[in-house]
């Protein structure tokens, strides 16, 4: 169950440093190419990081499967993160020769997890819904990394220059697969999931029908977005955009219809998922009139003005932080009380965190994301880069996302810290962490350690290489 919440607690930590990044960026506090390490961190050590972590958990319960490598799981993270912040490192000293090599050790970090979690999928006989949208994933994934090497080796050599395509067409695809094929496609996917599990109720009537325009016109949408910018056609990046907002329309339409129907207590999660709703159906209004004009534009890449921050901050930031308002305590509750379950009294699983720090990081997210949005938009409208009057707004907006992201972790944290079997230090940093000295301490946070990312009705299995496999609980 550690390997989860060691992507996790790292993608917060990574979270942080992007926000500080960006305050820095508003206040023209950060030189070069920090915009660049702003994005990375967001999107790379943050969202993909928790998606990897995510994935890594909960595909082998879903799927009712094992994991192929609990070792692959460990060694993903080391990768994209090592990778990452010499990457960022790299940008910040303009040591643009180095970018292409960190580039390389991230791509063969992602590469581990698409193979750990595509081997893990190729056992089930037949995808359902989620399954589907993994895979396409996992595909998009493998592209958008190779491309992303490729511009890195562009900016320190000029390597573009000689393959007959330029280094804005090829950033263009990069960007949409990431954004799009690869991040969104994953939270749709999940969504179908967690949206239907956790407002018990079922997709009927016309949410099927939205839901058959969305599987294959999202995917379909996508490459013909990202094809369409590499070879800089905006006939076709214009068709693909199209079926992008149409198939984001649907979604939004079927999200807020299970949550009009929740027949549960609301909960942070739901809170945020209803926020979503609302943030992809403003994000296709700011996106729809940009792309119709000009899709293949650089400055258009996810939309037109307020398009980024409500795409990024208000559909894909509170869909992963809603999401781990159940994650983080389900997966510390199922190691630490599963077992106890009638047998003694045991808090459940909305009641290991702080539903005051819930309330308060809720209100700060959701408020800093409007005044980071409605400041893009004046930036836009003023056909400035965040000057005159959209850079106060857009600094509060982002000193309360900061804050609000910070207040969500010391809930989060302070769940694994307090109901974990095992120390925050040993989730934090697995077999690197210092040992106690109480035997019997060790044996807990070892058998911790031991369980793998499995739950439900999957298990998590070693490599071949000495592990035992070990069933979920």
């Amino acid at each position: 169950m550690t390997v989860p919440l060691r992507h996790f607690l790292v993608g917060l930590a990574l979270l942080g440093g992007a926000l500080l990044v960006g305050i820095g960026l508003v206040a023209d506090a950060v030189p070069g190419l920090g915009g660049l390490v702003h994005v990375h961190l967001f999107l790379i050590g943050w969202v993909c990081v928790t998606i990897m972590g995510a994935m890594t958990q909960f595909v082998p319960v879903w799927s009712g499967t094992t994991l192929r490598s609990r070792r692959l799981a460990s060694a993903q993270l080391a990768l994209v993160v090592g990778g990452l912040v010499g990457f960022g490192a790299a940008l910040a000293l303009g040591r643009l020769s180095w970018l292409a090599g960190f580039g390389a050790v991230m791509l063969c970090g992602f590469w581990a997890f698409v193979y750990n979690v595509g081997r893990t999928l190729a056992t089930v006989e037949e995808f359902d819904v989620t399954e589907r949208h993994f895979v396409v994933a996992l595909a998009f994934f493998v592209v958008l990394t190779g491309l992303g090497v490729l511009l890195a080796a562009d900016l320190g050599s000029g390597l573009l220059a000689g393959l007959g395509v330029s280094h804005a067409g090829v950033r263009g695809a990069h960007v949409t697969l990431a954004v799009f094929g690869a991040v969104l496609t994953t939270i749709y996917g999940a969504l179908y999931q967690l949206g239907t599990m956790f407002t018990q109720t079922a997709l009927r009537g016309i949410d099927h029908r939205l839901r058959a325009v969305e599987e294959v016109g999202h995917p379909v949408g996508v490459v013909g977005l990202a094809g369409g910018r590499l070879v800089g056609s905006t006939a076709l990046a214009r068709v693909g955009a199209a079926l992008v907002l149409l198939a984001a329309l649907g979604f939004a339409v079927v999200l807020a219809r299970r949550l009009s129907e929740m027949r549960v207590e609301r909960t942070p999660m739901h809170t945020r998922y209803a926020v979503v709703a609302l943030a992809l159906a403003a994000w296709i209004a700011t996106a729809a009139p940009a792309w119709i004009r000009s899709p293949a534009a650089p400055e258009h890449v996810l939309g037109g003005p307020g398009s980024a921050p409500l795409l990024l901050l208000g559909v894909v930031g509170f869909v992963i932080l809603g999401t781990l308002y159940h994650i983080v305590p389900f997966v510390v509750w199922v190691e630490r009380y599963s077992d106890r379950l009638g047998f003694e009294a045991v808090p459940m699983i909305d009641d290991l965190y702080d539903d005051r720090l819930a309330a308060a990081d809720g209100t700060l997210l959701f408020v800093g994301t409007a005044l980071v949005a409605a400041a893009d938009v004046l930036a836009g409208a003023s056909g400035t880069a965040l000057g005159g009057g959209a850079r106060g707004p857009a600094l509060v907006g982002m000193t309360l996302v900061t804050l609000g992201v910070a207040v969500f972790a010391v809930n989060a944290v302070w769940v694994i810290r307090r109901h974990s079997p095992g120390t925050l230090a040993r989730v934090a940093l697995g077999r690197f962490a210092a040992p106690r000295a109480v035997g019997g301490s060790d044996a807990v946070e070892s058998d911790a350690e031991a369980g793998g990312a499995g739950g439900g009705g999957g298990t998590v299995e070693g490599d071949g290489t000495g592990d035992e496999p070990a069933p979920a609980e």
